[in-house]
């Protein structure tokens, strides 16, 4: 699909979605804002559509024919990291946090805001710019132990007692929020707007989501839950 000449252009959106209304409405709403748009109706083809395109951003369906979302998703990831913003018609937390452990980095729920859709997808945009701008920056950034939590912010890599832990980008993004103020809560609101880079109510169970993700893989003791305000990294000595 064509987009608006201009900067905006050289963007290009990956819309995996099996429902013609809802691809086509998709579509056309991330055209019109300038970008360029690839549409796919299966898995396999929205794999191949990743690869081929090489796209910014993904907006994937969870069902689909052929390989579900979550393989596509998985698939895409070992490829080339991209962000990708999944859709279930589920409103399901363990769906959630599934998708978030294959690589996603933000999910909605059907039915969705097509305003708020271009919201998220424009502040994951964003990121990626601003990561892409840090990176000369991080390293030279000294890395980060705080108590028996190693992280290395040049390598993006984190260990607990020696043990290297994978985390996707939006999670070690969250974790060296957190682990930079240890012991200090900060709101759901805050770390929407430093880790997402959008402020947005609705947003906060994406929030409550990823710190969950981090407690499998981290241990459940290391984030503490303040209730209705947020969360606080604690430490354990190493």
């Amino acid at each position: 699909m064509a987009a608006a000449a201009g900067p905006a252009a050289e963007t290009t959106v990956l819309v995996v979605e099996d429902e013609p209304a809802i691809a086509t409405a998709i579509a056309h709403r991330m055209a019109a804002e300038g970008w360029q748009v690839e549409i796919a109706s299966d898995g396999p083809a929205g794999v191949e559509a990743a690869a081929r395109a090489r796209p910014d951003v993904v907006i994937l369906d969870v069902m689909l024919p052929g390989i579900d979302g979550l393989e596509v998703c998985r698939r895409i990831q070992l490829d080339r990291p991209v962000p990708v913003i999944m859709l279930t018609a589920r409103d399901d937390e363990t769906d959630m946090l599934v998708g978030l452990g294959v690589g996603a980095d933000d999910y909605m729920t059907k039915p969705f805001s097509m305003r708020e859709l271009v919201a998220r997808t424009k502040a994951l945009l964003r990121r990626v710019e601003r990561s892409s701008r840090a990176t000369d920056v991080s390293e030279g950034d000294p890395p980060l132990q705080i108590g028996d939590v190693h992280v290395d912010r040049a390598q993006r890599r984190v260990s607990r007692n020696g043990a290297e832990i994978h985390l996707t980008p939006t999670e070690f993004d969250l974790l060296v929020t957190l682990a930079t103020s240890p012991r200090t809560v900060l709101t759901r609101e805050r770390l929407l707007a430093e880790v997402w880079d959008w402020v947005d109510a609705s947003g906060t169970r994406t929030v409550d989501s990823h710190v969950k993700a981090l407690r499998r893989k981290l241990g459940a003791d290391l984030i503490r839950t303040v209730h209705g305000v947020g969360y606080a990294f604690e430490p354990t000595e190493g």
